[in-house]
């Protein structure tokens, strides 16, 4: 899949790209407001009664005979910066059990949403719901490649049936992963229609997208155990020899992916070679739609034979799929921990990101290919940028053409589908901006507020993860990681959970103190009199993995989601993860940390 060369982002704008871009933003700026300036949420949230009080204070009720400047002027000095709170009792009309039409139609956006996307509530205590409409001339990511092994998830946690007044359900809307709605949109596989989706192979019925896109037939999308479902869509892709590009949401759900195979590597094989289907907990209730598209195939089996289990084989992936060409995969942030063994398995192929998305919106688009954390802002929804210098609120937002290259922003959007000036927690750095049309180009660099505060300072999720990966030369490669606050001893340290491929190196022992400097070093506000030794447990192979697949079952959410949190504050699934610890470092004999 060939994709021109990206040009090298500029550090100043031009006045003539600074024209471009802001007549660009302010244009879609008041084209959002003229569009849901009457919606139910933006009508009613007392968040926004400034906005409607200067409005009248022109001498009328509505914006007709107001200038586009007075629009945007009125927007930006009344609407201060929001978060879920006051989007909440809004949403949750429509998860009622009876939801109707007229409770919550033009809630949001004009009209009823295409689907409502669910949050992993990694960083909260709950998930959010947001709704998602459906827009014309929507900027999706596609995969040219006809033979594209693309894991996706068609689960639905809940469906929302809305009614008429007469009772009647005009609209079924799924309420799930944010990627779930984003693939039923761009392959038009409406959740009215599963009873026929589920009979599909991966081809649209949409006439516009009538190729193959992906190996997997449809009804795998409906597999909720986590383990079966990359499972099944795995097999599907090991049936195929022609596999051109592998699109899987994160890093590392492809390191699970890879893991999966290699234990069940001679089940995989026997069963493409008859044809089939193994007897794995999860697929009985999809299995009648997927036997029709597994015919036998006894020499691609043979093939993969002859390539054998991985076996710690550089570039194995390559050898199963000759004619792979990239994959695609989130590997930005935390999700970086995954990059190096991913990479090992693919060898020469290239590893590249499909962008930057959140729940709430589609951030910033790809910029350079070969840069896993190098994205191009979107101007499909407005984005703003909090200064995380400046006190946390309005007065403290910057325009794109405003942006200083190298500094730091938490992203505000407004979006189409109703938030307004909504915080999304996301802090990136600026990069640059394109020389063709002023958009920022960006670097994502951590979530704000993931912070612990420990011995008069502040970890952030940046000092967190730079930390652990800086003593991997001590340690041994990390695969995946989370943080505790480790008690045990009675004083409090930061505890990492930590997978590692291969064994421990042989001055292991050491890493902990190493971890410690690191740390201090990150913050000078440490003291290292004052702060304990960290911990390091060393977690049995595969547990982050199985970890997935025991939270997609406790919260009903789709086997999509791959994110485990920097720092993991809920109780139930610290135990979880304690009761697998392989070995331990920095500990003493009681179970408590060393002491500093």
């Amino acid at each position: 899949m060939s994709t021109p060369q990206a040009p090298q982002p500029v550090h100043v704008l031009s006045p003539d790209l600074v024209g471009v871009l802001k007549n660009r933003v302010e244009a879609t700026w008041v084209a959002l407001i003229k569009k849901n300036k009457d919606t139910r949420c933006f009508s009613e949230s007392p968040v926004f009664a400034a906005f409607h009080s200067a409005i009248r204070n022109f001498g009328r009720d509505d914006d007709e005979g107001i200038s586009d400047d007075i629009l945007l002027d009125t927007f930006c000095t009344t609407i201060p910066l929001t978060t879920y709170d006051p989007y909440e009792p809004f949403v949750a009309k429509f998860l009622s059990e009876t939801c109707q039409e007229d409770d919550v139609r033009d809630m949001f956006s004009p009209g009823l949403p295409h689907h409502i996307a669910v949050t992993s509530s990694t960083s909260s205590s709950k998930p959010k719901f947001f709704c998602k409409y459906r827009h014309q001339g929507s900027v999706y990511y596609t995969i040219d490649d006809r033979e594209a092994f693309r894991i996706f998830s068609l689960h639905s946690r809940q469906l929302v049936k809305i009614q008429n007044p007469n009772g009647d359900i005009i609209k079924t809307i799924s309420v799930g992963l944010g990627s779930s709605g984003g693939v039923r949109v761009r392959y038009d596989l409406e959740v009215e229609n599963d009873h026929l989706n589920i009979k599909l192979a991966g081809t649209s019925p949409h006439s516009t997208f009538k190729w193959k896109w992906s190996t997997s037939p449809i009804a795998v999308g409906f597999v909720r155990d986590y383990r079966t479902f990359l499972l099944t869509h795995t097999l599907f892709a090991l049936a195929n020899s022609k596999v051109e590009t592998i699109f899987i949401n994160f890093t590392t759900s492809a390191v699970d992916m890879i893991r999966f195979m290699e234990e069940e590597w001679e089940a995989l094989i026997i069963s493409i070679e008859t044809g089939e289907l193994p007897p794995w907990d999860g697929i009985k209730d999809v299995r009648e739609y997927l036997q029709p598209h597994f015919p036998p195939r006894p020499e691609r089996a043979a093939q993969l034979r002859a390539v054998g289990k991985a076996n710690d084989q550089p570039g194995w992936l390559l050898k199963i799929w000759p004619m792979l060409k990239s994959t695609v995969s989130i590997g930005s942030g935390v999700f970086s921990v995954a990059v190096p063994k991913l990479r090992f398995y693919l060898g020469p192929v290239q590893l590249r990101s499909p962008g930057f998305f959140s729940s709430e919106a589609y951030v910033a688009a790809v910029y350079d290919p070969s840069d896993l954390n190098l994205f191009k802002m979107t101007s499909q929804d407005i984005f703003e940028y909090l200064d995380v210098t400046k006190e946390e609120n309005a007065s403290g937002v910057v325009p794109p053409w405003l942006l200083e290259v190298g500094k730091h922003y938490e992203i505000v959007c407004t979006t189409r589908d109703g938030l307004w000036r909504y915080r999304l927690g996301d802090i990136v750095e600026i990069a640059g901006f394109d020389p063709t049309d002023g958009s920022p180009i960006i670097r994502y660099f951590e979530r704000r507020n993931v912070i612990t505060w420990m011995a008069g300072g502040v970890l952030t999720e940046k000092h967190i993860t730079t930390a652990i990966l800086a003593v991997q030369d001590t340690l041994a490669p990390i695969v995946e990681f989370t943080t505790i606050i480790d008690s045990h001893s009675g004083v409090s340290t930061l505890g990492y959970l930590v997978e590692v491929h291969g064994e421990l190196h042989p001055e292991a022992v050491k890493a902990p103190m190493k971890l410690h400097s690191e740390l201090c070093r990150l913050n000078e506000e440490f003291d290292p009199e004052r702060m304990q030794i960290p911990t390091i447990r060393v977690l049995e192979p595969g547990t982050f993995g199985e970890y997935r697949r025991w939270k997609v079952e406790v919260t009903n959410s789709g086997s999509g989601q791959g994110k485990v949190p920097v720092s993991m504050k809920d109780n139930t699934a610290r135990e979880w993860m304690l009761a697998r610890v392989r070995s331990e470092l920095g500990v003493d004999s009681n179970g408590g940390a060393l002491q500093g």
